[in-house]
C-alpha cells in the first residue's frame, strides 16, 4: 500500500511554500500508488518535508492517515507496505503497559515499537513488506528503512544540494533542479539481466537500499554527492549459512508438518484487511496451495483471478478453472486480447519508471488492472520458486557446471584465442539462414570458465551474449561482488539462494509491484514471511528437487487439497507469445523503436547488431525476443522519460 517521497534542503534555501510544493508535487507523481488520501509533513528548521499518497488497507479512518506522528512527538514516519504481526505486537506492548492508542492502523504499532525498543530492536520484530522514512524531529536525523526481502521499493540520493528519497523514481522528476544521467554500468546490467541489479539504480547517484538494510542520515553532518553507507538488520548470509547446517537431518514428515504450519500463518496473517481480498491463482504450484491454504483460512468464500490469452497454447485458464473448482472459489478468468495488449504496451514505461525487460511485465499489468474493479488486495505465490526450486533451468545450470574440468577450461581457453568467432558468425547452415556458430562457440568459451555456480547462473541469465555484443559485462550487485556468496550449501541450495538476493527482488517483485500499485492494488506474498524463508534454506536438496522436478515438499503439501493430476504437468511461467506479437500486432510499435536513427541517438547503443537479430527475427530465423524486448523497453522507457 502507499507510497511517499521527501527531501531535506540541507541549504535551507527554500522558503517552506515552496519546500512543502516541492514534496507535495513529488508525492502527486506517484498518485496511483495512493489514490485515497494524501498528507504532508514539513520540519521548517531542518529543511525536511515529505508527502504521502495512501491506499486504505488495515484501518480505513483517519487515525489511519500519513505521514503520522508518534504520540510522544519525536518521531514522524511515512510508511509504504503492511506489518502483518501488528496485532501481536500490540498486544505485547499493552502487557507491557501502553494502554493509549488512537487507532486500529498497523502504522500505529510500528511507530509505537520504535518508541519503545528502538528502530533497531523494532524492525527485528517485523513481519511485513515495507519501507519506510522515519524522521527524527529531536535529532535531525532520517532513517530509511527497507523490508528483509525487497518487497517494497525505496530510492535515495542527490540533486545539486537538495538529497531525495521516494517509494519511486517518477517522483523525482519532480523536483524542479531535476538533471538526470544515465548509469553505464546500470544499462549495460538491465540489458544483460532484463533489470538493474541494487543497490545500483539507471540514474547516476541515485540508489535503491538494499533488502533488509537501514541506512540514516544526519543532517548536520550531509554533504552533496557524498552517501552514507547502508547496514543490515538482517543478514541473509549469514541466515542462511546458519540454516544449512540447523535441519540437514529432519525428517521428511516432520518437514512436510512445519511446512504447513508456517505457511499456513503466513497466510493467516496476510488475510487481514479492511477491504475485499482475493488471490491470484493460476493453476500452478505456489499459487493453487495459497489459495486452497487462504480457502480454508476465511470463513467465507473467497474470490481468485486468472488471467488467460486467446492464444490457448500460452494460457493457465484452464489449468486455473479446475483448481478453482476443487477449492470451491469464487473464480474469474480474465482473457486478454490484441486490443488490450497494444493498449497497455504503451502504458509499459509509465508503469516501470527504470528500464525493465521482463516479458511478462505486460500481463502481469493486465492482471492487475483486470483484477482491481473486484478487490484491492490479493495474495500471490511469489517466492516460491526460489525457495523450494522450481526453475527448470536449475537443472540446465548445474549440468553445463558440473560438465566443466580444468581440461575443458584450458582447451576452450586455447579455442578462444584461434577461432575467428566473428568470422564463423557468417556461416550459412544447409538451410541458408544465420547459423550463429561463433556464438555458439562463444557462449561455450564463456561457460568453460565459470568456477563457481554462481558464475555459470549469471551468464545463464545473461541475454546478448554474442561476439558482438552491444555492451561489455560489467557485474554489478550481486554477482559483481563474490563476498556475498554464502561458504555453505550445495551448488542447488546456492542457485537458489541467488535467486532469492538477484532474481527475485531486481525482477519478479519489481514487477508486482510497480503493475499491482499503478492500478492502486495490493499484493502479498506469503512464501516471503522471513521465518519461512529461513525454514526453506534449511532443506536438504533432496526435499525441494526430486526425480528432475522441483517443489518436492510443497507437491506433498498441494495433494492434501487437490487431486494431483490437476498440477502435475510442465512448469509454464507467465510469460506471453511474444515472439509472435514482435512479429505481429507490436511491430509496427517496435519498428519505430528499433530503426537506426532512434538507436544511434546519444550514442548508448549500437545499432548494427540489434537491426541484424530484429532482421533474423522478423524473418523467423531465429527467436530473439528476449534480447529484443530489453533494447525496446530501454527505446521506450527514453521516449516517455525524455532522458
Amino acid at each position: 500500500m502507499c507510497g511517499f517521497a521527501g527531501v531535506i534542503d540541507i541549504k535551507h534555501a527554500l522558503e517552506a511554500p515552496i519546500l512543502e510544493d516541492c514534496a507535495r508535487n513529488m508525492a502527486s507523481r506517484i498518485s496511483a500508488r495512493g489514490p485515497d488520501d494524501d498528507g504532508f509533513f514539513l520540519d521548517k528548521k531542518a529543511g525536511f518535508a515529505v508527502g504521502f499518497r495512501r491506499l486504505s488497507i488495515v484501518d480505513l479512518s483517519d487515525y489511519g492517515h500519513q505521514p503520522m506522528m508518534s504520540q510522544d512527538g519525536r518521531y514522524v514516519v511515512a510508511f509504504n507496505g503492511e506489518i502483518y504481526n501488528f496485532r501481536e505486537i500490540r498486544q505485547t506492548l499493552e502487557d507491557e503497559g501502553l494502554t493509549s492508542w488512537r487507532g486500529s492502523s498497523d502504522t500505529e504499532v510500528l511507530l509505537a515499537a520504535i518508541c519503545s525498543y528502538g528502530l533497531d530492536k523494532a524492525i527485528r520484530l517485523f513481519d511485513g513488506m515495507f519501507a519506510f522514512a522515519l524522521w527524527d524531529i529531536k535529532t535531525s536525523c532520517l532513517h530509511l528503512v527497507r523490508d528483509r526481502l525487497g518487497e517494497k521499493p525505496l530510492y535515495y540520493g542527490w540533486c545539486g544540494s537538495h538529497f531525495l528519497f521516494g517509494s519511486e523514481l517518477k517522483a523525482f522528476t519532480a523536483h524542479d533542479a531535476w538533471q538526470p544521467e544515465i548509469e553505464e554500468r546500470a544499462l549495460t546490467a538491465f540489458l544483460r539481466y532484463s533489470y538493474v541489479p541494487e543497490p545500483f539504480s539507471i540514474y547516476r547517484g541515485i540508489l535503491k537500499l538494499r533488502p533488509g538494510h537501514h541506512v540514516r542520515f544526519d543532517v548536520a553532518d550531509m554533504v552533496p554527492t557524498i552517501l552514507p553507507k547502508p547496514h543490515p538488520y538482517w543478514c541473509p548470509k549469514k541466515g542462511f549459512e546458519a540454516s544449512q547446517v540447523r535441519n540437514q537431518c529432519i525428517d521428511e514428515s516432520e518437514a512436510l508438518g512445519q511446512l504447513e504450519h508456517l505457511l499456513s500463518g503466513s497466510i493467516k496473517r496476510r488475510l487481514i484487511a479492511d477491504v475485499p481480498l482475493g488471490v491470484f491463482l493460476s493453476g500452478g504450484i505456489d499459487s493453487s496451495i495459497i489459495t486452497a491454504i487462504a480457502q480454508k483460512e476465511t470463513p467465507g468464500i473467497i474470490k481468485t483471478f486468472t488471467l488467460g490469452f486467446e492464444d490457448s497454447s500460452f494460457s493457465e485458464v484452464t489449468h486455473a478453472d479446475n483448481i478453482a473448482k476443487v477449492l470451491g472459489t469464487d473464480h474469474t478468468s480474465l482473457i486478454s486480447n490484441e486490443s488490450s495488449i497494444l493498449q497497455m504496451v504503451g502504458r509499459v514505461s509509465e508503469c516501470y519508471d527504470e528500464p525493465f525487460g521482463d516479458i511478462s511485465q505486460i500481463p502481469t499489468m493486465l492482471l492487475a488492472d483486470m483484477t482491481r474493479p473486484h478487490v484491492t488486495a490479493v495474495l500471490s505465490g511469489d517466492g516460491g520458486d526460489e525457495l523450494f526450486a522450481g526453475y527448470p533451468r536449475y537443472g540446465a545450470i548445474l549440468d553445463r557446471y558440473r560438465r566443466n574440468n580444468r581440461g575443458r577450461r584450458m582447451s576452450f581457453s586455447l579455442a578462444s584465442s584461434i577461432l575467428p568467432a566473428g568470422l564463423l558468425n557468417r556461416v550459412k547452415s544447409f538451410a541458408g539462414r544465420p547459423s550463429r556458430l561463433g556464438d555458439k562457440i562463444f557462449k561455450m568459451i564463456e561457460e568453460s570458465a565459470a568456477d563457481t555456480p554462481e558464475t555459470m547462473q549469471a551468464l545463464f541469465m545473461s541475454r546478448w551474449r554474442m561476439v558482438n555484443s552491444i555492451g561489455k559485462l560489467d557485474e554489478l550487485g550481486y554477482f559483481g561482488d563474490s563476498d556475498y556468496w554464502p561458504a555453505a550449501g550445495d551448488d542447488l541450495s546456492r542457485l537458489t539462494y541467488a535467486d532469492s538476493q538477484t532474481y527475485l527482488p531486481g525482477d519478479l517483485l519489481v514487477k508486482i509491484d510497480r503493475a499491482s500499485m499503478f492500478v492502486g492494488l495490493e499484493v502479498r506474498s506469503p512464501f516471503l514471511n522471513h521465518d519461512l524463508v529461513s525454514f526453506a534454506w534449511s532443506l536438504p536438496s533432496d526435499f525441494k528437487r526430486r526425480h528432475g522436478s522441483g517443489k518436492y515438499l510443497l507437491r506433498r503439501l498441494l495433494s492434501k487439497y487437490v487431486p494431483p493430476e490437476l498440477y502435475e504437468r510442465p512448469k509454464q511461467g507467465f510469460e506471453p507469445p511474444m515472439a509472435g506479437w514482435l512479429r505481429g500486432p507490436l511491430r509496427e510499435w517496435a519498428d519505430a523503436l528499433l530503426n537506426e536513427q532512434s538507436l544511434a541517438q546519444d550514442g548508448w547503443l549500437e545499432p548494427e547488431p540489434i537491426r541484424n537479430i530484429w532482421t533474423e527475427h522478423l524473418a523467423g530465423f531465429r527467436d530473439w525476443h528476449f534480447e529484443l524486448w530489453n533494447v525496446l523497453m530501454f527505446q521506450a522507457w527514453r521516449g516517455t522519460w525524455h532522458v
